[in-house]
Protein backbone atom coordinates (compact mmCIF):
# COMPACT_ATOMS: atom_id res chain seq x y z
CA UNK A 1 0.00 0.00 0.00
CA UNK A 2 1.25 3.65 -0.14
CA UNK A 3 1.36 4.28 3.21
CA UNK A 4 3.80 7.29 4.83
CA UNK A 5 2.98 6.46 8.14
CA UNK A 6 3.19 2.27 8.38
CA UNK A 7 3.36 2.32 12.23
CA UNK A 8 0.56 4.67 13.15
CA UNK A 9 -1.82 2.22 10.36
CA UNK A 10 -0.59 -0.53 12.17
CA UNK A 11 -2.11 0.39 15.47
CA UNK A 12 -5.08 1.60 14.13
CA UNK A 13 -5.88 -1.12 11.90
CA UNK A 14 -4.88 -3.42 15.12
CA UNK A 15 -7.87 -1.90 17.00
CA UNK A 16 -10.39 -2.19 13.99
CA UNK A 17 -11.83 0.92 14.88
CA UNK A 18 -15.10 1.90 12.72
CA UNK A 19 -17.56 4.37 15.12
CA UNK A 20 -16.51 6.93 17.09
CA UNK A 21 -20.00 6.33 20.30
CA UNK A 22 -19.69 8.87 23.25
CA UNK A 23 -17.28 10.63 25.22
CA UNK A 24 -14.75 8.23 27.03
CA UNK A 25 -14.13 7.65 30.76
CA UNK A 26 -11.93 10.46 31.51
CA UNK A 27 -10.43 13.78 29.80
CA UNK A 28 -7.80 11.55 28.14
CA UNK A 29 -9.69 8.96 26.97
CA UNK A 30 -12.91 8.69 24.83
CA UNK A 31 -15.13 5.26 24.50
CA UNK A 32 -15.44 3.78 21.16
CA UNK A 33 -16.38 0.87 19.58
CA UNK A 34 -14.69 -1.71 17.61
CA UNK A 35 -15.14 -3.60 13.95
CA UNK A 36 -16.21 -6.88 16.24
CA UNK A 37 -18.79 -5.16 18.71
CA UNK A 38 -16.41 -4.48 21.68
CA UNK A 39 -15.71 -1.31 23.03
CA UNK A 40 -12.12 0.43 23.78
CA UNK A 41 -10.53 3.51 24.87
CA UNK A 42 -8.84 5.73 22.73
CA UNK A 43 -6.72 8.71 23.36
CA UNK A 44 -7.45 12.57 22.61
CA UNK A 45 -4.56 12.46 19.97
CA UNK A 46 -5.64 9.73 18.38
CA UNK A 47 -9.16 10.17 18.51
CA UNK A 48 -8.48 13.43 16.91
CA UNK A 49 -6.82 12.19 14.03
CA UNK A 50 -9.05 9.65 13.70
CA UNK A 51 -11.89 12.10 12.90
CA UNK A 52 -9.44 14.43 10.95
CA UNK A 53 -9.32 11.27 8.48
CA UNK A 54 -12.59 11.08 8.65
CA UNK A 55 -13.00 14.32 7.61
CA UNK A 56 -10.04 13.83 4.79
CA UNK A 57 -11.67 10.80 3.93
CA UNK A 58 -15.16 12.52 3.24
CA UNK A 59 -12.95 15.62 1.28
CA UNK A 60 -11.44 12.82 -1.03
CA UNK A 61 -14.73 11.21 -1.82
CA UNK A 62 -16.39 14.03 -2.85
CA UNK A 63 -13.77 15.20 -4.79
CA UNK A 64 -13.40 12.16 -6.84
CA UNK A 65 -16.78 11.44 -7.18
CA UNK A 66 -17.63 14.62 -8.49
CA UNK A 67 -14.79 13.97 -10.73
CA UNK A 68 -17.00 11.69 -13.03
CA UNK A 69 -19.84 14.37 -13.89
CA UNK A 70 -16.96 17.00 -14.46
CA UNK A 71 -14.97 14.58 -16.92
CA UNK A 72 -18.88 13.61 -18.77
CA UNK A 73 -18.96 17.39 -19.25
CA UNK A 74 -15.48 17.75 -20.10
CA UNK A 75 -16.31 15.24 -22.92
CA UNK A 76 -18.41 17.68 -24.63
CA UNK A 77 -15.38 19.73 -25.97
CA UNK A 78 -12.13 17.20 -25.96
CA UNK A 79 -11.93 13.46 -26.56
CA UNK A 80 -11.31 11.12 -23.24
CA UNK A 81 -7.96 9.88 -23.70
CA UNK A 82 -6.75 13.40 -24.63
CA UNK A 83 -8.63 15.62 -21.64
CA UNK A 84 -7.77 12.79 -19.01
CA UNK A 85 -3.84 12.24 -20.02
CA UNK A 86 -3.95 16.75 -20.56
CA UNK A 87 -5.39 16.81 -17.11
CA UNK A 88 -3.18 14.33 -15.37
CA UNK A 89 0.09 15.41 -16.50
CA UNK A 90 -0.71 19.15 -15.48
CA UNK A 91 -1.74 18.09 -12.46
CA UNK A 92 2.01 15.73 -12.47
CA UNK A 93 4.12 18.91 -13.16
CA UNK A 94 1.98 20.95 -10.25
CA UNK A 95 3.19 17.94 -7.53
CA UNK A 96 6.57 18.08 -8.91
CA UNK A 97 6.62 21.92 -8.08
CA UNK A 98 5.31 21.59 -4.88
CA UNK A 99 7.41 18.88 -3.94
CA UNK A 100 10.56 20.74 -5.20
CA UNK A 101 9.63 23.54 -3.28
CA UNK A 102 9.28 21.42 0.19
CA UNK A 103 13.22 20.00 -0.53
CA UNK A 104 11.71 16.27 -1.43
CA UNK A 105 13.86 14.37 -3.67
CA UNK A 106 12.47 14.38 -7.28
CA UNK A 107 14.31 11.59 -8.50
CA UNK A 108 13.37 7.64 -8.58
CA UNK A 109 15.86 5.19 -7.61
CA UNK A 110 16.72 2.66 -10.51
CA UNK A 111 15.42 -0.25 -8.11
CA UNK A 112 12.14 0.84 -8.04
CA UNK A 113 11.87 1.54 -11.86
CA UNK A 114 9.41 -1.34 -12.66
CA UNK A 115 7.63 -1.31 -9.74
CA UNK A 116 6.75 2.69 -10.17
CA UNK A 117 6.09 1.50 -14.02
CA UNK A 118 3.67 -1.26 -13.24
CA UNK A 119 2.10 1.01 -10.84
CA UNK A 120 1.47 3.69 -13.45
CA UNK A 121 0.22 1.36 -16.11
CA UNK A 122 -2.67 -0.35 -14.11
CA UNK A 123 -3.60 2.27 -11.29
CA UNK A 124 -3.60 5.39 -13.70
CA UNK A 125 -3.15 4.23 -17.90
CA UNK A 126 -5.59 1.31 -17.53
CA UNK A 127 -7.84 2.88 -14.73
CA UNK A 128 -8.28 6.46 -15.79
CA UNK A 129 -8.26 5.87 -19.26
CA UNK A 130 -10.73 2.96 -19.48
CA UNK A 131 -12.86 4.77 -17.64
CA UNK A 132 -13.05 7.47 -19.30
CA UNK A 133 -13.29 5.21 -22.30
CA UNK A 134 -16.47 4.27 -20.92
CA UNK A 135 -18.40 7.20 -20.61
CA UNK A 136 -18.64 7.55 -24.52
CA UNK A 137 -21.46 4.72 -24.11
CA UNK A 138 -22.05 4.77 -20.09
CA UNK A 139 -23.81 7.44 -17.81
CA UNK A 140 -22.18 8.27 -15.00
CA UNK A 141 -24.15 6.22 -13.15
CA UNK A 142 -23.91 3.06 -14.77
CA UNK A 143 -19.65 3.66 -15.23
CA UNK A 144 -19.17 4.59 -11.78
CA UNK A 145 -21.01 1.73 -10.35
CA UNK A 146 -19.01 -0.84 -12.92
CA UNK A 147 -16.08 0.37 -11.98
CA UNK A 148 -16.27 0.18 -8.56
CA UNK A 149 -17.16 -3.22 -8.11
CA UNK A 150 -13.18 -3.99 -8.23
CA UNK A 151 -12.92 -5.32 -4.07
CA UNK A 152 -15.26 -7.98 -6.03
CA UNK A 153 -12.97 -8.89 -8.66
CA UNK A 154 -9.60 -8.49 -6.68
CA UNK A 155 -11.59 -11.46 -3.60
CA UNK A 156 -11.82 -13.75 -6.86
CA UNK A 157 -8.39 -12.90 -8.11
CA UNK A 158 -7.19 -13.65 -5.20
CA UNK A 159 -7.88 -17.56 -5.52
CA UNK A 160 -5.32 -18.11 -8.34
CA UNK A 161 -2.86 -15.48 -7.71
CA UNK A 162 -2.75 -15.83 -3.45
CA UNK A 163 -4.47 -18.90 -3.04
CA UNK A 164 -7.19 -17.26 -0.88
CA UNK A 165 -10.08 -19.29 -1.78
CA UNK A 166 -13.61 -17.33 -2.31
CA UNK A 167 -15.88 -18.46 0.44
CA UNK A 168 -19.77 -18.45 0.77
CA UNK A 169 -19.47 -14.57 1.45
CA UNK A 170 -17.73 -13.57 -1.56
CA UNK A 171 -19.66 -15.49 -3.98
CA UNK A 172 -22.43 -13.51 -2.38
CA UNK A 173 -20.93 -10.66 -2.94
CA UNK A 174 -20.38 -11.29 -6.82
CA UNK A 175 -24.00 -12.71 -7.45
CA UNK A 176 -25.48 -9.08 -5.88
CA UNK A 177 -23.12 -6.93 -8.05
CA UNK A 178 -23.84 -8.81 -10.88
CA UNK A 179 -27.29 -8.84 -10.66
CA UNK A 180 -26.94 -4.83 -9.68
CA UNK A 181 -25.28 -4.42 -12.82
CA UNK A 182 -27.93 -6.58 -14.99
CA UNK A 183 -30.65 -4.25 -13.00
CA UNK A 184 -29.01 -0.73 -13.76
CA UNK A 185 -28.12 -2.45 -17.74
CA UNK A 186 -31.92 -2.95 -18.10
CA UNK A 187 -31.96 -6.25 -17.66
CA UNK A 188 -30.69 -9.28 -19.36
CA UNK A 189 -31.32 -7.96 -22.92
CA UNK A 190 -29.57 -4.71 -22.01
CA UNK A 191 -32.55 -2.38 -22.71
CA UNK A 192 -29.74 0.24 -24.00
CA UNK A 193 -29.25 -2.46 -26.78
CA UNK A 194 -25.47 -3.44 -28.13
CA UNK A 195 -24.57 0.31 -28.00
CA UNK A 196 -23.27 0.11 -24.40
CA UNK A 197 -21.78 -2.88 -24.34
CA UNK A 198 -17.60 -1.05 -25.51
CA UNK A 199 -18.49 0.64 -22.40
CA UNK A 200 -19.73 -2.05 -20.22
CA UNK A 201 -16.23 -3.68 -21.11
CA UNK A 202 -14.10 -0.37 -20.56
CA UNK A 203 -15.45 -0.15 -16.95
CA UNK A 204 -15.25 -3.99 -16.71
CA UNK A 205 -11.38 -3.99 -17.89
CA UNK A 206 -10.71 -0.96 -15.16
CA UNK A 207 -12.02 -2.91 -12.50
CA UNK A 208 -10.53 -5.95 -13.25
CA UNK A 209 -6.95 -5.18 -14.07
CA UNK A 210 -7.20 -2.37 -10.87
CA UNK A 211 -8.28 -5.19 -8.65
CA UNK A 212 -4.87 -7.86 -10.43
CA UNK A 213 -2.59 -5.01 -9.47
CA UNK A 214 -3.49 -4.23 -6.37
CA UNK A 215 -3.50 -8.35 -5.53
CA UNK A 216 -0.24 -8.43 -7.02
CA UNK A 217 0.97 -5.30 -5.04
CA UNK A 218 1.98 -6.65 -2.36
CA UNK A 219 4.84 -4.06 -0.99
CA UNK A 220 4.82 -0.27 -0.88
CA UNK A 221 6.90 1.59 -3.18
CA UNK A 222 8.81 3.53 -0.45
CA UNK A 223 8.34 6.89 -1.97
CA UNK A 224 7.03 10.22 -0.40
CA UNK A 225 3.12 10.74 -1.32
CA UNK A 226 3.42 13.57 -3.28
CA UNK A 227 6.64 12.38 -5.44
CA UNK A 228 4.84 9.09 -5.69
CA UNK A 229 1.67 10.56 -6.88
CA UNK A 230 3.22 13.14 -9.67
CA UNK A 231 5.73 10.35 -11.15
CA UNK A 232 2.82 7.57 -11.27
CA UNK A 233 0.25 9.86 -12.81
CA UNK A 234 2.91 11.44 -15.13
CA UNK A 235 4.09 8.07 -16.39
CA UNK A 236 0.42 6.46 -16.99
CA UNK A 237 -1.05 9.92 -18.80
CA UNK A 238 2.61 10.33 -20.92
CA UNK A 239 1.69 7.48 -23.31
CA UNK A 240 -2.03 8.17 -23.02
CA UNK A 241 -1.60 12.08 -24.65
CA UNK A 242 0.47 10.07 -27.40
CA UNK A 243 -2.06 7.55 -28.29
CA UNK A 244 -5.28 10.54 -28.14
CA UNK A 245 -2.80 12.53 -30.75
CA UNK A 246 -2.72 9.82 -33.17
CA UNK A 247 -5.95 7.86 -32.29
CA UNK A 248 -8.53 10.89 -30.98
CA UNK A 249 -6.74 13.55 -32.98
CA UNK A 250 -8.03 16.26 -30.55
CA UNK A 251 -9.16 19.96 -31.85
CA UNK A 252 -7.16 21.54 -29.38
CA UNK A 253 -9.05 24.90 -29.67
CA UNK A 254 -12.53 22.93 -29.28
CA UNK A 255 -12.37 23.23 -25.38
CA UNK A 256 -14.83 26.11 -24.35
CA UNK A 257 -14.56 28.10 -21.05
CA UNK A 258 -16.78 25.92 -19.17
CA UNK A 259 -14.65 22.99 -20.12
CA UNK A 260 -11.79 24.98 -19.28
CA UNK A 261 -13.31 25.42 -15.78
CA UNK A 262 -13.68 21.28 -16.06
CA UNK A 263 -10.07 21.03 -16.89
CA UNK A 264 -8.84 22.78 -14.13
CA UNK A 265 -10.94 20.86 -11.49
CA UNK A 266 -9.70 17.84 -12.77
CA UNK A 267 -6.20 18.22 -12.56
CA UNK A 268 -5.86 20.64 -9.41
CA UNK A 269 -8.70 18.29 -7.75
CA UNK A 270 -9.02 14.86 -8.34
CA UNK A 271 -5.39 14.21 -9.56
CA UNK A 272 -3.81 16.30 -7.45
CA UNK A 273 -5.29 17.52 -3.77
CA UNK A 274 -7.49 14.53 -3.65
CA UNK A 275 -4.81 12.00 -3.43
CA UNK A 276 -2.97 14.23 -1.02
CA UNK A 277 -5.94 13.69 1.09
CA UNK A 278 -6.38 10.31 0.35
CA UNK A 279 -2.57 9.55 1.76
CA UNK A 280 -3.77 11.72 4.63
CA UNK A 281 -6.35 9.64 5.48
CA UNK A 282 -4.70 6.56 5.12
CA UNK A 283 -1.98 7.65 7.79
CA UNK A 284 -5.39 8.39 10.18
CA UNK A 285 -7.93 5.58 9.62
CA UNK A 286 -8.05 1.71 9.37
CA UNK A 287 -7.76 0.18 5.78
CA UNK A 288 -10.79 -1.09 6.01
CA UNK A 289 -12.90 2.34 6.84
CA UNK A 290 -10.82 4.23 3.90
CA UNK A 291 -12.11 1.93 1.54
CA UNK A 292 -15.56 1.17 2.54
CA UNK A 293 -15.80 4.52 2.55
CA UNK A 294 -14.43 4.74 -1.01
CA UNK A 295 -18.61 3.43 -1.59
CA UNK A 296 -19.61 7.13 -1.39
CA UNK A 297 -17.67 7.81 -4.58
CA UNK A 298 -19.90 6.36 -7.28
CA UNK A 299 -22.96 8.09 -5.14
CA UNK A 300 -21.68 11.17 -5.28
CA UNK A 301 -20.74 10.25 -8.88
CA UNK A 302 -24.58 9.59 -9.90
CA UNK A 303 -26.18 12.19 -7.56
CA UNK A 304 -24.03 15.22 -8.98
CA UNK A 305 -24.90 13.81 -12.59
CA UNK A 306 -28.26 13.66 -12.02
CA UNK A 307 -28.39 17.40 -10.63
CA UNK A 308 -25.60 18.92 -13.28
CA UNK A 309 -26.00 16.63 -16.29
CA UNK A 310 -29.64 15.64 -15.79
CA UNK A 311 -29.40 11.92 -15.89
CA UNK A 312 -32.26 9.91 -14.85
CA UNK A 313 -31.80 8.81 -11.51
CA UNK A 314 -35.14 6.86 -10.41
CA UNK A 315 -36.09 3.48 -8.54
CA UNK A 316 -33.94 0.85 -10.82
CA UNK A 317 -30.79 2.81 -9.93
CA UNK A 318 -31.75 2.93 -6.73
CA UNK A 319 -31.95 -0.58 -6.79
CA UNK A 320 -29.03 -1.52 -8.60
CA UNK A 321 -26.95 0.56 -6.21
CA UNK A 322 -28.39 -0.95 -2.94
CA UNK A 323 -27.94 -4.35 -4.51
CA UNK A 324 -24.36 -3.77 -6.35
CA UNK A 325 -22.78 -1.92 -2.93
CA UNK A 326 -24.23 -4.61 -0.91
CA UNK A 327 -21.90 -6.77 -2.59
CA UNK A 328 -18.96 -4.71 -2.63
CA UNK A 329 -19.46 -3.88 1.58
CA UNK A 330 -19.64 -7.76 1.92
CA UNK A 331 -16.55 -8.07 -0.18
CA UNK A 332 -14.74 -5.19 1.81
CA UNK A 333 -15.58 -7.46 4.86
CA UNK A 334 -13.00 -10.08 4.21
CA UNK A 335 -9.55 -8.99 6.39
CA UNK A 336 -6.90 -9.95 3.52
CA UNK A 337 -6.89 -8.35 -0.05
CA UNK A 338 -10.63 -7.35 -1.01
CA UNK A 339 -10.70 -4.95 2.35
CA UNK A 340 -7.87 -2.46 0.45
CA UNK A 341 -8.35 -2.90 -3.22
CA UNK A 342 -9.33 0.92 -2.41
CA UNK A 343 -6.72 1.95 -0.18
CA UNK A 344 -3.61 0.11 -1.63
CA UNK A 345 -2.99 2.32 -4.39
CA UNK A 346 -3.64 5.66 -5.89
CA UNK A 347 -5.51 5.74 -9.69
CA UNK A 348 -9.52 5.59 -8.20
CA UNK A 349 -10.10 8.94 -9.32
Amino acid sequence: MLDSNGGSRSRARGTGLRFVLASGVSSDYQTVMTQDGCRTDMSDSSLRAYRMGQLYLLATAIGWGLNWTVLKFVLHDWPPLFARSTAGLVAALGLVIAAASRGEPLWVPRDLFGRLGIAAGINVFAWMGFTALSLNWLKVAEGALIAYSMPIWATLLAWPLLGDRPGRRSITALALAVAGITVLMGGPHLSGGEGKLPGILFALAAAILFAWGTVRAHKPIPLPPMILTAWQVGLGCLPMLLISLFWERPRVGALTLPGLLGMTYMAAGPMALCYLSWFATLRRLPTSVAATGMLLVPIIGTLSAALILGEPLGVKELFAFALTLSGVGLALRRPRTSTSVLAQTSGLS
